[in-house]
């Protein structure tokens, strides 16, 4: 009997920590506040910052010339035989000889200017692509801001529910053995309690996956809970009738990172191919060189030019690859252009769509269900309504406030769509 009781105190032990909850300080935010603070603090921002400044360096880098080579030698002169004079050399110690050359590389076809257009292409396609990342984080970061409150609107509902089930629960409880209240009425209500209490618990995981998202992106700590705080008014005002499609169409081609993205790496092949034929071309090293007693004469001075000849290596193999390169990425570039008026589109049909079910939502709706969840539950505790009914209404009151929150998400979520294939904050909830 012991060791059944330490068992259950055991898995009683387990239950509890698992269910712990670490010490949460709870942060009230705006929308706005969240994107400062998103803005400010985002690593992922701030390592592609660093690599925009690292993709210019590299454009100074392409400026510079070619350094100068010079050599010099000294060394004495030893004959290995001189019939006119003994062994050693007279001049063995006093003569000497002395050489000195410089050389410059000189960069034919344009390759200079060709490597600096090339650098300067890189560091662009670097700023489209931090752009392109402040987008897509900030398009998650508004959308779990605006799901976990409308989330947060749900879990209110199953709370008062679960709260209102437990006062009946306890009452049953005290008069439990009285012969009031049929066993079976107690199990149905129980029954109930725990299936509100199990969906309650999925919800607050679902939350909490999406605050660990949220604080990922705030660069917040974990033991932060974030509450949002949304602008009704606003919310409300959204309509997809304020921008007409040509004008979204046009932004979106304007303004697109990722449009723009794959345009600049069509410009970069395109510079890397001409660059690659430039190298095909050899470069010329010119040259002068003094010899002081290395030479038919003594203080020889010589002017020199230099090149290879491009007999074996012209640069044929990655020329080809450069020029494969091009086409790749044109086909690329057309794609993605090709799927921008698709996107928006599609977004918005889809705002309107939304925009449409939630205007055909009563607004007194949700204040008469409430009003009526009270008065069922005053009039089941005094008798006056079943136990099916009363646990029918809940469940539709549930299943309806649930179904609310899940429009006005999708309805906000539409908008947010438009915003992000059109890379423009046309509607700001």
């Amino acid at each position: 009997m012991l060791q059944k009781s330490f068992v259950l105190l055991f898995f009683i032990f387990l239950f509890l920590a698992g269910n712990a909850q670490m010490p949460a300080d709870t942060a009230n935010i705006t929308l706005p506040q969240a994107e400062k603070i998103f803005l400010d603090s985002n690593l992922q921002l701030l390592a592609q910052r660093y690599n925009i400044d690292a993709q210019k360096a590299l454009i100074i880098q392409a400026r510079l010339w070619p350094n100068p080579n010079l050599s010099l030698s000294r060394g004495p002169v030893i004959p290995i035989y001189d019939p006119e004079s003994e062994f050693p050399h007279s001049n063995f110690f006093l003569n000497s000889e002395n050489a000195a050359g410089i050389s410059q590389l000189i960069l034919l076809a344009g390759k200079r200017n060709k490597q600096i257009k090339l650098a300067r292409a890189n560091a662009q396609l670097a700023e489209f692509q931090f752009f392109d990342l402040l987008r897509t984080l900030k398009y998650s970061l508004r959308t779990d801001f605006f799901n976990i409150y409308y989330l947060q609107q749900s879990a209110k509902v199953y709370d008062v529910e679960i709260r209102a089930l437990e006062q009946i629960v306890n009452a049953f409880a005290e008069q439990q053995g009285k012969g009031f209240i049929s066993e079976k009425e107690v199990i149905r209500i129980r029954a109930q309690l725990y299936s509100f209490r199990n969906e309650y618990n999925d919800l607050i995981n679902q939350i909490n996956d999406l605050q660990s998202e949220l604080r990922l992106v705030l660069q917040l700590r974990p033991t932060v809970y974030i509450n949002p705080l949304a602008d009704s008014i606003n919310l409300k005002s959204l309509d997809p009738d304020k921008y007409s499609f040509n004008t979204l169409i046009d932004s979106a081609y304007n303004n697109r990172t990722d449009l723009q993205i794959a345009r600049t790496n069509t410009v970069i092949n395109k510079l890397t191919y001409s660059y690659q034929k430039a190298l095909a071309v050899p470069d010329l090293t010119a040259s002068f060189s003094y010899d002081k007693q290395g030479s038919y004469t003594t203080n020889f001075n010589a002017l020199g030019l230099s090149m290879d000849l491009p007999f074996f290596n012209r640069n044929q193999g990655n020329i080809k690859s450069s020029r494969s390169m091009v086409d790749y990425a044109t086909a690329l570039q057309k794609t993605a252009e090709a799927t921008v008026s698709e996107n928006v589109a599609r977004s918005l049909q889809k705002a309107y769509a939304q925009n449409k079910l939630y205007q055909s939502i009563d607004p007194s709706f949700s204040g008469d269900f409430e009003r009526l969840m009270n008065e069922v539950l005053i009039n089941y505790k005094k008798r006056n309504i079943s136990i099916l009914d009363f646990l029918d209404f809940y469940d539709s009151y549930k299943e309806n406030m649930l179904q609310l929150n899940t429009i006005q998400f999708n309805r906000v979520s539409a908008f947010e769509d438009i915003n992000y294939y059109t890379g423009t904050e046309f509607f700001y909830p």
